[in-house]
């Protein structure tokens, strides 16, 4: 079956079109309806656990609708320390190092939409379609550079107010 002649993949190509652009920058229409076809759709209710503290990922997400919220617990206390909206990945870290969580994650009140790709999935793209691997890969280093430069601004910030206000 010729995969750009699905309906369903080519709607799901244009989402992807429409929420990750910096993803879609270096792939043509065809290469992003060929990755599409190597992830699945999963909708998340409003508030529901997409990610557990302490569990391995075996899969990782592009968000195409909504927003994931990332919490940790600090005292026992669940603390939102970031959302994630349309053209983000998550659950990537776990995905690619397989160490326990360290955040949960999990859908704003309205929900989310996402695709997600499983370990699996992942080892076909990288063998079947290089290149489209190669720029996955490229834009998962591009988030978590985004999040350790974001992390050391706001550390930076604390320990700021903390040396001014003593």
């Amino acid at each position: 079956m010729d995969v750009r002649m699905d309906p369903y993949l080519q709607k799901l190509a244009n989402t992807v079109i429409e929420t990750s652009p910096d993803f879609c920058a270096a792939l043509t229409r065809d290469e992003i309806e060929k990755f599409v076809a190597f992830t699945r759709e999963k909708e998340v209710g409003g508030n529901e656990v997409l990610s557990e503290l302490g569990s391995i990922s075996d899969e990782f997400y592009l968000i195409v609708g909504g927003e994931v919220v990332l919490y940790r617990e600090e005292l026992g206390e669940e603390i939102e320390i970031g959302r994630l909206g349309p053209g983000r990945l998550t659950g990537h870290m776990s995905f690619f190092d397989r160490e326990p969580r360290t955040i949960r994650l999990r859908a704003s009140s309205s929900g989310a939409q996402l695709l997600g790709v499983t370990r699996p999935m992942y080892k076909r793209l990288c063998i079947e379609h290089p290149y489209i691997s190669v720029n996955l890969v490229e834009f998962v280093v591009l988030s978590l550079d985004s999040l350790l430069r974001s992390t050391s601004r706001e550390v930076s910030s604390l320990y700021q107010k903390l040396s001014t206000s003593g």
